[in-house]
């Protein structure tokens, strides 16, 4: 893999990830990375192939974090669901090249001109064109409204960052959990990243807003057969009050609120966010 030369100051990563997780059942450690992957790791995720909008973004995203607490290492299978124009593919598909393997897997669009159109082109077309980086990367097309995201038990971990309010509004979200359970190997992972609602929040209010309360994720996940195993708080935005005009929209990076607000929801950042970590028994 051709890597920028740099010189990287790489922590424990078992430490730096303990100080954020609220463990369920056994410390985050348990299934963290081991110390070697936290500079493959490193490696990744400053890559000069990453474009500078997406490098923008690691302030609020936390990639090594929320990677390493997931237990992202290089020698799994990882699926990613839904990853979109392939903000976390620019990572994830280089760091799982040589000893792995990343599956994005994509809905299937009948539109190549709707929002799911465009991104899985805009997707391929990023792979196609840097094999050096992106050739081993594979691409699953799925129906949303019954997913198969691969053969039964054959993913050490399954990834998905900001996508269960969309299945969450579109009333199949039970079908991917399930769909989830199915590929995941035995003890393997389930990690959840998505916009996080104040507790007691109702149903309606979450499908209008796209925030999610933590309760509703974990008990998509738990009624599919999944462990919550634990949560951090790596993702949060205490600045973030999950009540704005346009939802989650309103904040960065979609932007849905008018000019004259924009320093405000600027210094918001992007949203409040729910980090967790579910294990198939």
């Amino acid at each position: 893999m051709r890597l920028i030369a740099k010189t990287f100051f790489v922590v424990a990563l078992s430490s730096a990830c303990a100080s954020f997780a609220i463990a369920a059942d056994k410390p985050a450690s348990a299934t963290q990375p081991a110390a070697e992957h936290g500079a493959a790791l490193a490696a990744a995720i400053a890559g000069d192939w990453r474009s500078a909008k997406n490098t923008a973004r690691d302030v609020y995203r936390h990639p090594r974090e929320t990677l390493s607490f997931f237990g992202v290492a290089p020698d799994q299978t990882v699926v990613e669901i839904t990853p979109g124009g392939g903000w976390y593919s620019e990572i994830l598909a280089p760091y799982l090249r040589d000893n792995g393997r990343y599956i994005a897997a994509i809905a299937k669009s009948s539109d190549p001109n709707s929002y799911g159109g465009r991104n899985n082109k805009a997707l391929r077309d990023k792979f196609a064109a840097d094999a050096a980086h992106y050739g081993k990367a594979a691409v699953v097309e799925f129906d949303a409204k019954a997913p198969v995201f691969g053969a039964p038990g054959s993913a050490d971990t399954v990834l998905t960052f900001r996508n269960v309010h969309n299945w969450v509004d579109a009333g199949n979200a039970e079908a991917y959990f399930k769909a989830f359970f199915a590929v995941l190997k035995s003890g393997g992972t389930l990690g959840v990243a998505d916009h996080r609602a104040k507790p007691g929040t109702d149903l309606e209010k979450m499908k209008e807003s796209g925030y999610l309360t933590e309760e509703l994720v974990t008990k998509l996940a738990t009624d599919a057969g999944f462990k919550l195993d634990a949560k951090s708080e790596i993702n949060a935005n205490p600045k973030d009050t999950a009540d704005h005009p346009n939802g989650v929209w309103t904040l960065p990076p979609t932007n849905r609120h008018d000019a004259a607000d924009a320093a405000k929801y600027k210094a918001i950042g992007e949203s409040d966010r729910m980090t967790l970590r579910f294990v198939k028994p």
